[in-house]
């Protein structure tokens, strides 16, 4: 994988390959307006209806697509994959792909691309702002005082120290790591799982999410979405972390066994939960909606107009390298079928 800096537009305009011809670019699910307005001003690119005229316009159209873009929360699968019989190209605007079915774009040589780096910052504070809310209530109390209850009831229950407590990251890739990095300044102390061992870190190693879960009073959830990684925090996780802790989660709602986490807080398994991730989005478990000790967020953690605007920039600059050149800028896969 190449990592790039991120293009501005300038530079995007002065690189957009304009020999390319109308259709071979398509949007597939919403994007960023200002994105989804470039790639039709400067690609032609048409969107992939979603009801009943979608089939037809795939008959119509499909062979003459060469490169998808797309979100992490959409994507492209094998079926979509054999309606595209020249796709060469998936652009991805986020780090997530976890929708789009990576092997079978493998297998037809079929490039990948995500947008990472550029969000990681955001995304691992959003990881702090949660824990230091869900630990300390802070979202609770707010709401406490806007119903006029702290004048009438008095104070409101004491809630959790964040320093000194011990968190346990699974997923120590770049955004775990920025994550772990952010709490040493809270002087926490940092275990992590991971798929494999990361070499030199200074961090403990736990060799399974249980064992991780047991020692820890917090389970920041970081690892990448997929069916490797659905339900990894499991039941047995949750039970292992226990009635006194907290899971924040910032990864991908697919992680984490949605129905034994809500049952978990609902009963007091749990101490509380922040989360910026769910498994049906936008849709939320009805019972967490009422539920004080969990904080909920609507998938906002790389959501400032600074990373959204470089997500941007990194997917322009994909499609851009790929249309000219066949290659891909950040490659999850590298392209191997031929430009048309």
């Amino acid at each position: 994988m190449t990592n790039a800096t991120a293009p501005g537009r300038d530079d995007l305009k002065a690189t957009a390959p304009q020999r390319v011809a109308a259709g071979t670019v398509l949007q597939v699910g919403p994007l960023k307006p200002s994105l989804a307005a470039t790639l039709a001003s400067e690609w032609s690119a048409a969107t992939l209806p979603t009801g009943p005229e979608r089939a037809g316009f795939l008959a119509e159209h499909g062979s003459a697509v060469t490169a998808v873009v797309t979100s992490g929360r959409t994507g492209v699968d094998a079926g979509l994959m054999a309606a595209l019989p020249h796709l060469g190209a998936i652009v991805h605007f986020g780090v997530g792909y976890d929708t789009t079915d990576v092997e079978r774009a493998r297998e037809l040589g079929i490039g990948v691309s995500n947008t990472p780096d550029v969000l990681t910052d955001c995304v691992a504070d959003t990881a702090i702002g949660l824990l230091i809310d869900t630990l300390r209530q802070f979202s609770a109390a707010d709401r406490y005082v806007r119903a006029g209850r702290w004048a009438s009831e008095g104070n409101v229950p004491l809630s959790r120290k964040v320093s000194g407590s011990r968190v346990g990251i699974i997923g120590l890739g770049r955004i775990g790591s920025a994550i772990a990095t952010r709490l040493e300044a809270f002087h926490c102390e940092i275990a992590y799982f991971n798929r494999n061992q990361v070499p030199d870190s200074p961090y403990r190693y736990a060799p399974s999410a249980v064992e991780l879960a047991a020692s820890v009073d917090v389970l920041v959830v970081a690892a990448a979405g997929g069916a490797g990684t659905r339900h990894l925090v499991g039941r047995d996780v949750l039970e292992a972390l226990g009635p006194d802790g907290y899971l924040i989660n910032v990864a991908r709602g697919s992680v984490v066994d949605e129905q034994a986490l809500v049952e978990l807080l609902g009963s007091g398994g749990l101490a509380g939960a922040g989360l910026d991730v769910f498994t049906a989005e936008p849709e939320v478990p009805t019972a967490l909606l009422t539920a004080d000790n969990v904080v909920l967020l609507p998938h906002v953690g790389s959501g400032t107009v600074q990373t959204r605007a470089a997500m941007e920039a990194l997917t322009l600059r994909n499609l851009a390298d790929y249309l000219e050149s066949g290659a891909l800028t950040t490659a999850v896969v590298e392209p191997h079928r031929a430009v048309r």
